[in-house]
């Protein structure tokens, strides 16, 4: 993989914004449609790609957008509006819910928005505060779900092979696992072992006075 040049491809489900400009600032109206809050403000409508891979879009009516990167989509609608609506149209598309999750053991696990459209699993980890000293670096989950199928790698944090992986650099909605490794799970195991058994004497030492308090 080309890590200099790559970019994300738009999946079902992505909820992307589209704002159609050009110099007739009538004919572009039809184009963009806004929702009001009841107070006099208001904001652009936003666009679901569906099960099929498409969105409904004003005047053009269904636009297949699933596989596309942002700037094939960008010159798809060029093509559309400019051959019978609008004259050298400029179109913005920005993907709105590209957020990746980060869990296991790292310090503050959650779901994190990109502000950008490219993010790698690095830097998403830096996000997350990096991993606890409890996580295993060399077998790292990533779990991705492109247009309804789940696909797992795992990666070694550790090796420089990370860097040509087609994981590196994450999609819209992955997700990130770092497992503990074997002192955490021991450490774990250790905790329930030692809380059965403070149960167990704190039954016992209960029963204990209970009999000498009857005697």
């Amino acid at each position: 993989m080309d890590t200099d040049t790559f970019v994300p491809r738009l999946k079902t489900n992505d909820l992307i914004s589209i704002y159609v400009s050009t110099y007739d600032l009538e004919a572009v109206k039809p184009f963009n449609l806004f929702k009001g809050d009841g107070i006099g403000r208001s904001e652009s409508i936003d666009y679901l790609i569906d099960a099929e891979g498409n969105i409904d879009f004003p005047v053009l009516g269904k636009v297949k957008l699933k596989g596309l990167t942002i700037e094939e989509s960008k010159e798809l609608f060029k093509e559309k509006l400019s051959a019978d609506y609008l004259k050298d149209p400029i179109v913005n598309i920005r993907i709105k819910n590209f957020r990746i999750t980060v869990s296991g053991e790292v310090r503050n696990p959650g779901v994190y928005s990109v502000s950008g459209e490219r993010i790698t699993i690095l830097e998403a980890l830096g996000l997350a505060g990096d991993l606890t000293i409890k996580g295993k670096r060399d077998n790292v989950m990533i779990i991705r779900d492109f247009n309804g199928s789940k696909t797992i790698t795992r990666i070694d944090l550790t090796s420089k092979e990370i860097f040509s992986s087609p994981v590196y650099y994450l999609t819209q909605n992955d997700i990130i696992y770092v497992e503990p490794n074997k002192s955490a799970i021991s450490s774990s195991s250790l905790d329930s072992r030692t809380t059965t058994a403070i149960s167990i004497a704190s039954i016992l030492i209960t029963s204990t006075i209970i009999l000498l308090t009857r005697n």
